[in-house]
């Protein structure tokens, strides 16, 4: 019998002899044969000749008598004509197999309400074609762009965010209209001429003007977002030999000079410290610079600007961007560590880490995301001599492995916590939204941005890549679980995990029917969810790479739970303040990187591997992707 259940009749065959049916002509000889009648028969009379007759005229009848009428398609009617010549031959032969064809043994039928046991997601009852299910996925995320867009510019257009409940904008990163830049490159990706033409026409005639104008900036947050954005939306719109893909907007030499005139105010942010850790402050109009309050710059802050710097340099074949950005990670390099990991604080005046709060959360995140993101981009250049960021990262990994991963009790999810007060003290298992990004850069690190089946026919994945990829894979699950354990099935931005030394009675994420209900704890002022990316960036990333469904499938469950609970109806995406209650209590803000990542990912996750591949582009720490083969 064939391997799988048969589709219909004629799949089936038989090669078991104890179940084989015998024929309607062997049943009839064989009694005729084994019984009297073999002997009654040879004596003949008028009576039984009546009889042989009526047999023989029903015989000939089933053989010669016209089948009933059948619906024929256009296609038959076409086929048939080329035949009819050979019908009277067909016709009769055909009739005659039919007659004594065996009917077959079919195999025992499943109940319609039965589960299958393949856990493939990519197996759709009824038959659906996966790849038009996928399709339509990434259509549905392309029509929540469109919703997002329509509310910013029908409220917010010029505006750094839109609140979508009051309708207006808002500028809390410095008026440059952060929100048009970071859609812009997913507008290209997406295919939406008509959002790239709206938004790269108002970097054209208004944004150069900002710049110019307007005061203080965050330096990371300005480059990250608008700077990336600019450089990505150079690239994909055919700037030095790029993807071109749209053919609106303005040229993309609009967007390169955009960008070199906003890069060469960023500068003065390296040029006025006194060491190579920048101020993280900028004032655009007078091209000055000084630190934060306090005195002090976050350690992702400043190591999360090489990616945008270098490709600036590459493009505009001006050095300066690149070397005062490297200088940066080259000074990080020989200050003292803690098995590769580093405090969240860093002082530009002194040039040394403050404190001894370690984390992959905020304010420490994207230093580990840039060291191999920086080194993939510079290991495609002959003359760049970046070696030293691998191996930061393979050390600062080791680290997370042996210092911040532990396990949730009862169900053993793996998460990474924090060391608030160094490696000395107690470790605490509160584990941020911002620390997803982490399976994503686990897994891009072991295979370069090749999937893992093809890293392992070149032979390029040792132990330690094994060990990263399968940390990635645990913590994805974790930080899809943060989503489902909530009752609106959207993760909260702070989580902490039930151990042996730690637990908080009552305050799970309100889904009893999750698995690990008890192994997550939401306190009351960690509930809200800005409609943050990094979880859906790495289920991207990972599914790129495993090529596991699964990821697709968490993926559109985050989705779908978007839709349900932050879309509003006159336009836009509202932030959440609390996911473990029905229904939940909207904040009034769509955050700029809810377009620029968070459904970028996801279009990017139910799309064609083909489309931004990960061996030719990195994203930077904002998802604008940046080509990796920098001009030598």
């Amino acid at each position: 019998m064939s391997d799988t259940l048969p589709y219909s009749r004629k799949d089936v065959h038989y090669d078991n002899a104890k179940f084989r049916p015998r024929s309607f002509f062997k049943v009839i000889t064989q009694s005729f044969l084994t019984s009297n009648l073999k002997r009654s028969c040879f004596s003949f009379s008028t009576g039984k000749c009546l009889i042989l007759l009526l047999i023989f005229g029903v015989a000939y009848l089933m053989l010669t008598h016209t089948s009933p009428g059948r619906i024929v398609t256009h296609d038959q009617a076409i086929g048939n004509k080329k035949i009819e010549g050979d019908s009277s031959i067909t016709n009769g032969d055909g009739r005659l197999k039919k007659l004594l064809r065996r009917a077959p043994r079919l195999p025992p039928r499943i109940p319609p309400d039965t589960k299958g046991t393949n856990n493939s997601s990519d197996h759709v009852p009824g038959n659906l074609d996966v790849s038009s299910m996928w399709i339509t996925r990434q259509q549905k995320v392309k029509d929540a762009f469109i919703h997002a867009w329509s509310g910013y510019k029908k409220f917010a257009m010029g505006y750094d965010e839109l609140m979508p409940l009051s309708k207006h904008g808002t500028d809390g990163l410095g008026g440059l209209g952060a929100t048009v830049v970071d859609a812009l490159d997913t507008a290209m990706i997406m295919g939406i001429d008509e959002v790239v033409a709206e938004a790269g026409s108002w970097v054209e005639e208004h944004l150069s003007e900002r710049i110019s104008k307007k005061g203080q900036v965050n330096l990371f947050e300005t480059t990250i977002r608008v700077l990336g954005g600019l450089l990505s939306a150079y690239h994909l719109s055919g700037g030095e030999n790029g993807l071109n893909s749209t053919h609106a907007g303005p040229k993309p030499a609009v967007y390169l000079q955009t960008a070199k005139d906003l890069a060469d105010r960023l500068l003065s942010a390296f040029t006025a410290s006194p060491t190579p850790i920048p101020f993280s402050d900028v004032i655009l109009h007078d091209k000055s610079a000084h630190p934060a309050p306090g005195g002090l710059s976050s350690t992702s802050e400043v190591t999360t600007l090489q990616l945008e710097f270098n490709y600036l340099s590459s493009v505009s074949g001006d050095p300066k961007y690149g070397l005062e950005a490297m200088k940066v990670l080259g000074h990080i390099k020989n200050l003292p560590k803690v098995e590769g990991l580093v405090p969240i604080y860093i002082s530009p005046e002194s040039g040394q880490f403050s404190g001894e709060n370690i984390r992959l959360g905020s304010r420490g995140d994207s230093y580990y995301e840039y060291l191999i993101k920086v080194w993939l981009q510079g290991r495609a250049s002959h003359d760049s001599n970046t070696s030293y960021l691998h191996e930061m990262y393979t050390e600062a990994m080791k680290g997370v492995r042996h210092l911040l991963v532990r396990k949730s009790i009862p169900n053993g999810l793996v998460f990474v916590g924090e060391l608030p007060y160094g490696p000395n003290s107690d470790f605490s298992p509160k584990m941020d939204h911002l620390v997803c990004f982490l399976p994503g850069t686990l897994a891009l690190g072991a295979t370069k941005g090749l999937t893992k089946k093809q890293a392992m026919k070149n032979s390029m994945l040792n132990f330690e890549d094994l060990e990263n990829l399968k940390l990635a894979e645990d913590l994805a699950k974790t930080c899809f679980e943060m989503y489902s354990v909530t009752s609106t099935g959207l993760a909260p931005e702070i989580a902490y995990f039930h151990t042996e030394e730690f637990s908080e009675e009552g305050l799970d994420g309100g889904n009893k029917s999750s698995e690990y209900v008890n192994d997550i704890i939401i306190k009351p002022a960690d509930r809200h969810n800005l409609l943050r990316p990094e979880t859906v960036e790495s289920l991207f990333v990972l599914y790129r790479i495993t090529e596991d469904p699964k990821y697709r499938e968490w993926g559109w469950q985050i989705f779908e739970a978007f839709e349900k609970h932050t879309k509003v109806d006159t336009g836009g995406y509202s932030s959440l303040g609390d996911v473990t209650t029905i229904p939940p209590h909207r904040r009034d803000k769509m955050e700029t990187f809810f377009l620029g990542e968070t459904l970028k990912y996801l279009y990017l996750l139910f799309g064609h591997n083909s489309l931004i591949p990960l061996d030719k582009f990195v994203f930077n720490t904002e998802a604008h992707p940046i080509p990796i083969n920098l001009k030598k």
